[in-house]
């Protein structure tokens, strides 16, 4: 790894975007998008995709050209269609619209169909949390993940993101439904390091800290064995029966064309119901606990979900950020 200052890491997707046919407005917003979740620490989900994200153009998976339209509404809850174009942008759309939604209904829902890989799906509780939001979303995928019983991969590595806002830090957990997503799976594997605790199966059906033995086998291993199966399976089925789109075993097998997921985007404004107060002092009593229990490793005291994403952006806009030089490479020769 290597780093470089975040504005060129900006400035080199942005070109990147321009290249594979974004419109001017549309590569600037999706760069940034790439550009923040790397800042902030998610390599994977950031500079590390955008390979993958550039081959999904390439053979047509991804338009560039689709936005995101919305097919329907009631109320507070719409219907939308993102026409398989650009993931995180269909989706940083389908936030702030449900964001604006909210402020108008106190709760409110955008149902996303046939839309692609939204990236970081941190960013939209980050950025519901900004206005002061409580959020949740979450996103299916691709069958990748065994359902508990089988080792076939039968249900999504379905992410879910819950926001909490919060003036001395927001609190945002981003979750996929294994204990370890397929592209940390993909870095512990480069670099030849074991897992911190097993993350899956091996060829011979038992658990292991071994990141290539479970990318060989695809049998990762779910959050709490089948209480995170049973929680892949739900969340797929809300996000398809509400937006009208593909469950996880209609998108096929085939990760570089994987297109037409189903997403769920929900926001609540605490505005109308409680005092700005109030709900601080709920929020730092519980932080208070948790930072006043005693860790097991005194070097490494607990943290809330979203509270190292804090120190490593600060970390990475002073020092620069961490890229992987054969993926910096690659974006360099487009751009060249």
């Amino acid at each position: 790894m290597h780093r470089v200052p975040y504005n060129d890491l900006y400035e080199a997707l942005r070109r990147a975007m321009l290249r594979l046919g974004l419109a001017e407005d549309r590569a600037a917003l999706s760069a940034r998008l790439f550009a923040e979740t790397t800042r902030d620490g998610v390599y994977t989900h950031g500079l590390n995709r955008f390979p993958r994200f550039a081959a999904m153009v390439r053979n047509g998976s991804i338009d560039v050209n689709a936005a995101a339209t919305r097919t329907a509404a009631f109320g507070a809850l719409e219907r939308w269609d993102g026409h398989r174009g650009v993931g995180n942008l269909n989706a940083f759309a389908a936030m702030q619209n449900t964001i604006a939604l909210a402020k108008q209904h106190g709760i409110a829902a955008v149902a996303l169909a046939n839309t692609n890989h939204w990236m970081r799906g941190g960013t939209y509780g980050w950025l519901a949390a900004e206005a002061g939001m409580f959020a949740m979303c979450w996103s299916n995928t691709l069958p990748n993940l065994p359902a508990w019983g089988t080792a076939v991969p039968t249900v999504g590595n379905n992410p879910l993101v819950i926001a909490i806002p919060r003036a001395e830090g927001h609190v945002v957990l981003d979750m996929a439904m294994s204990q370890f997503s397929y592209g940390t799976l993909a870095a512990y594997s480069k670099r030849n390091a074991p897992l911190p605790v097993p993350g899956g199966f091996d060829a011979m059906g038992n658990l292991t800290t071994d990141a290539a033995a479970i990318e060989a086998t695809q049998r990762a291993l779910p959050v709490g064995y089948w209480k995170g199966s049973g929680l892949s399976l739900v969340l797929d089925m809300m996000a398809a029966m509400l937006s009208g789109g593909l469950a996880t075993h209609e998108l096929g097998l085939d990760p570089m064309r994987e297109a037409g997921q189903s997403q769920i985007f929900l926001a609540i404004d605490p505005a109308n119901v409680t005092q700005a107060g109030e709900l601080a002092r709920i929020a730092d009593g519980v932080i208070e606990h948790l930072h006043g229990t005693a860790p097991l490793d005194p070097t490494r005291p607990l943290r809330y979900p979203g509270e190292q994403t804090i120190r490593l952006r600060e970390e990475n806009l002073r020092l620069g950020v961490p890229v992987d030089p054969d993926v910096w490479h690659q974006i360099s020769e487009l751009i060249s």
